[in-house]
Parts: C-alpha cells; sequence; structure tokens
C-alpha cells in the first residue's frame, strides 16, 4: 500500500518524514550503501523515492528503535537467516511510521496550501488598505 503521494522528494523533505535532520540521510546513504540509493539530478540534489523513505523509517527504526549500531544494523539487514520474529517486529515498528510519515506528508501538502491562502488573503487586505 503506498501511503507517500508524490513520485520524489528532496532532502529536506525526506527528512522531515522520516523525522532525522538532512545530514543523518546522508550519512545512512553512506553506511546503507545497497538500502539507501536516492536519485539525483545533473545539478547533484537528491531525490528520495517512496521506496528511499520506506527504507531509512527501517533503519531508523532498527537503530533508534531496537538499539541495534550501524555496523549490527547492516548486518541484520543484509542477512536472509535473521529470525522471522525479529524482522517481523521490525517491519510492524516501520509500518508504524511509514503512517506517521503519510501524516506528515499530508500535513506539508496542507501546509503549503495555507501559506498561498494566506499569502492571496495578505494582498487582499494590502490592496484595501491602499484604497
Amino acid at each position: 500500500m503506498e501511503i507517500l503521494h508524490k513520485p520524489y522528494y528532496k532532502i529536506g523533505e525526506a527528512a522531515e518524514l522520516v523525522g532525522v535532520e538532512p545530514y543523518v540521510l546522508r550519512y545512512w546513504e553512506r553506511e546503507f550503501k545497497g538500502r539507501l540509493r536516492p536519485e539525483k539530478t545533473r545539478s547533484n540534489q537528491r531525490l528520495y523515492r517512496p521506496k528511499d523513505i520506506e527504507a531509512a523509517l527501517e533503519i531508523k527504526a532498527l537503530l533508534r528503535d531496537e538499539g541495534f549500531r550501524i555496523d549490527g544494523a547492516r548486518r541484520f539487514l543484509a542477512k536472509p537467516e535473521v529470525a522471522r520474529e525479529k524482522k517481523a517486529h521490525v517491519a510492524a515498528r516501520t509500518v508504524e511510521k511509514r503512517a506517521e510519515a503519510a501524516a506528515a506528508s499530508h500535513l506539508l501538502r496542507l501546509q503549503k496550501a495555507l501559506k498561498k491562502e494566506i499569502a492571496a488573503l495578505d494582498k487582499i487586505v494590502d490592496d484595501d488598505e491602499r484604497l
């Protein structure tokens, strides 16, 4: 089920959805090379797809919620024989984080729409004051 509505997110948006700073995503890109690989524009700007955000949420769940260190999380993600119940637990946490990310994405869209509305209202008020 796809919860993120845009095909690409800039690093600031992706970081906000995941709940980390942009530098953390850049660091995770280096540490989890096969897992987190945003596309880059010609100007080298990172564009995160929904699958990249989901991978970042999974990494965050391992590091922050499960207490893994970077090397342990890397090994955990690389091992196909890891206990199913542990992976299921992490997957459940990731689903929760995806729901939070969807809510954050929705709030970002609302925030942008409200800013446009406020700007339009400000213009109307300014025009009325000039009369």
